[in-house]
């Protein structure tokens, strides 16, 4: 594995989804249901030292699972096999709990270690896969992922700077 980056800033994000933990979990922690909302394949082992690895639009993800707590908790390590950013394979950390909300559940997501220069892109990502995930889990296809388009990637990119 990669030394870690030095940098230490943090990307949350936070929504509330239409379905109980239990369901939201599955979307974290299974291949197929993953790629519903986010990226095009998985391969998933959700146990502390299982893989973790998502491509998203011809960009591989790799980590791996550092905690799992059915259904309330998931963190994972992640970075790039390409190294963009500055984010190389295992580099970062991702934590996501899940909170009952009457018939939904409060997403909260971290993103930890994030080197400077990868920060408005991965704020940006979260806000528009959270959303994809959203709708996922309100029964409706999130269809075509439009930040398969780069143009659309760095103007959400440069937006996620400005804020």
């Amino acid at each position: 594995m990669d030394a870690v980056p030095s940098a230490t800033d943090v990307v949350e994000h936070e929504v509330r989804v239409a379905a109980p933990p239990e369901v939201v979990f599955d979307y974290f922690t299974d291949p197929l249901k993953i790629v519903a909302w986010m990226g095009d394949e998985a391969t998933l082992d959700p146990r502390p030292g299982g893989i973790c690895s998502v491509e998203i639009n011809g960009s591989r993800i790799l980590g791996e699972f550092t905690e799992i707590e059915f259904p309330t908790r998931i963190a994972f390590t992640w970075g790039f096999e390409q190294r963009l950013f500055g984010v190389p394979p295992q580099t970062t950390a991702v934590e996501v709990s899940l909170v009952p909300d009457g018939d939904g559940t409060v997403v909260r997501l971290v993103h930890r270690r994030l080197p400077a220069g990868a920060v408005a892109f991965h704020r940006a990502g979260w806000h528009h896969y959270l959303a994809r995930l959203q709708t996922a889990l309100a029964g409706a296809a999130p269809g075509p992922d439009p930040w398969a388009d780069a143009a659309t990637v760095a103007r959400a990119t440069a937006e996620a700077a400005d804020a």
